[in-house]
């Protein structure tokens, strides 16, 4: 049976009190919390742990030559409680030359499809991960379009595909 969620606020002192403090911030009623990379897999068995039982989405933000970011890229896990219908946005962060952050896979199921999505898209690698492997791009290609070091056009877009001869007759 599903455990019913605590109130935000006595998760977020929970979850501080198990990995130790977090950026806090809240807008038009959505909290989001920042958690330490190398204490992540431990901040999610614990929010899965007090009734955060449904991984909504993963996604990732490039902040590439953004204003005052001090990260390469910003991952986004979206959470919510299907007994209580609460919504938690957790945030981790990660960096070139090797973005990786450890895979959520083992708590909820949903992150496989979700990571590897990230992972062909942003080359954010997934530590962990049961099957790490293109899921939108073709597996011979070797960029990741959703980065914003990505040439929008030339080479590095198809350039190692092979042709493809049309019969014009």
């Amino acid at each position: 049976m599903p455990v019913a969620t605590p109130p935000v606020d006595t998760v977020l002192e929970s979850l501080a009190a198990t990995v130790g403090p977090c950026d806090v911030s809240t807008f038009r009623g959505q909290t989001r919390v920042v958690v330490p990379l190398e204490r992540a897999l431990e901040a999610f068995r614990h929010l899965a742990a007090v009734g955060f039982d449904l991984l909504v989405d993963v996604t990732c933000v490039d902040y590439l030559d953004y204003r005052g970011a001090k990260h390469r890229y910003g991952l986004v896990y979206l959470l919510a409680s299907t007994v209580t219908n609460q919504r938690l946005t957790v945030r981790l962060f990660a960096d070139d030359p090797d973005p990786a952050v450890p895979s959520v896979t083992p708590i909820w199921r949903a992150a496989d499809w979700l990571e590897r999505e990230v992972w062909d898209l942003f080359g954010v690698r997934f530590d962990g991960h049961p099957d790490l492997r293109r899921l939108v791009m073709p597996e011979a290609f070797t960029a990741h379009p959703l980065r914003k070091d990505y040439p929008l056009q030339g080479r590095g877009e198809r350039h190692n595909f092979p042709v493809l001869a049309r019969d014009d007759g």
